[in-house]
């Protein structure tokens, strides 16, 4: 019986297909194989076929390739000086932050508070 590996990273499922398509294997051997060791939600047998079929197409890299796409405005430097805002008043809205950083979104800033900061509505009016 063979141990389960719990959590793996993409990339080494990926290099894991890529050694044994290099092996030969078929996709649906590969795809049982991955699924003894690495679970059932490890990648579907449609997942698999696909990297299959980019090694044999000449593909070497198992990383994600980078992706276009609207950066995050969300930076340490923003975190801070919300951060320093809420310390100076703290019976803060996220409206009135709207007032302070008018480039930025109210959902952008209500992200920052909740999930950046750990801010939460400790006691009603």
């Amino acid at each position: 019986m063979f141990k389960t590996i719990a959590d793996p990273a993409d990339c080494e499922v990926r290099s894991v297909i890529r050694f044994l398509n290099a092996k030969k294997v078929k996709p649906a051997e590969i795809d049982r194989q991955l699924v003894k060791i690495y679970g059932e939600n490890v990648m579907t047998d449609g997942i698999v076929r696909n990297w299959v079929r980019q090694f044999n197409d000449g593909r070497t890299n198992v990383h994600d390739e980078a992706r276009s796409g609207r950066s995050s405005v969300v930076n340490d430097g923003l975190v801070a000086k919300v951060n320093e805002k809420n310390r100076e008043n703290k019976r803060f809205a996220i409206r009135m932050l709207c007032d302070e950083f008018p480039k930025i979104s109210k959902t952008v800033l209500h992200e920052i508070v909740t999930h950046r900061l750990n801010y939460r509505k400790l006691c009603t009016r």
